[in-house]
């Protein structure tokens, strides 16, 4: 679908853009979560998606080729990265036609069950042997979620965390899922011609206030307390995933 060149919605996605990079740049993850929320308020979810494919693959590989151990974390992760490509797949068209407001308020439950998690500090733990199992289970239902959201943190990113990994590692594997999310979002809009060239254009244009905030983020993370900014983070998109959600009442 093609990108409409009014001056809100790209005033909207270059402001949206940035702020989603800097939030990335200071914890580690955020962009899709803040994008498509803030950018469902002026357009329809899969053109906020489609905006979401370049920016997000781009900062996605570079976290992923920032970790040391890519090799490891493929060999043991990729029955969950399977189950998200196969998910996403499966959830063709929730995001597009007739599903736009449906995916809208999914959006902002999906939003409002990310935040409560965040913001309560809830910590899961997977012992080894339910990985086989689970994580494809985990991966199936992330593409589901992102089929239907654009948005590809839940439940991947407890499920991630849950794994005890260290920090270098936890993070290049969400590098690693962000990233094949991505891919499987792409090719699922591509599918369905809700990736055209003149998103494809806009999505590339998109690219560079995201870089910009990511690397003003990264600066400030070593100057603020991450702890008083993951709480002010959490309770923003609260707000954002009460405000899509309330669709399913007014």
């Amino acid at each position: 679908m093609p990108f409409a060149l009014d001056p809100l919605p790209v005033a909207v996605a270059a402001a949206t853009f940035l702020l989603a990079g800097f939030v990335k740049g200071v914890i580690g993850l955020g962009l899709p979560t803040v994008a498509m929320g803030l950018l469902s308020t002026v357009m329809a979810p899969a053109q906020a998606a489609a905006l979401l494919i370049v920016p997000s693959f781009t900062t996605n590989v570079w976290q992923l080729a920032a970790g040391p151990r890519f090799g490891a974390l493929a060999r043991r992760l990729w029955p969950m990265q399977a189950g998200i490509v196969l998910g996403t797949l499966a959830g063709s068209g929730f995001l597009q036609g007739n599903h736009a407001g449906q995916a809208a308020i999914a959006l902002g439950l999906a939003l409002v069950a990310y935040a409560v998690l965040g913001l309560a500090a809830i910590r899961f733990s997977v012992p080894p042997r339910a990985e086989a199992w689970l994580g494809p289970l985990v991966g199936l239902a992330t593409g589901l979620v992102t089929a239907a959201t654009g948005v590809f943190v839940i439940p991947a990113v407890p499920y991630l965390g849950a794994l005890g990994l260290a920090k270098d590692e936890l993070i290049q594997a969400l590098g690693l899922s962000f990233t094949v999310s991505t891919i499987a979002l792409a090719l699922m809009l591509a599918g369905g011609g809700g990736f055209a060239l003149g998103t494809a254009g806009a999505s590339v244009a998109a690219l560079a206030p995201a870089l910009v905030g990511m690397v003003v983020g990264g600066w400030v993370r070593g100057r603020v307390s991450e702890r008083v900014f993951r709480r002010c983070f959490f309770l923003g998109l609260l707000a954002l995933g009460a405000h899509l959600a309330a669709r399913l009442v007014f």
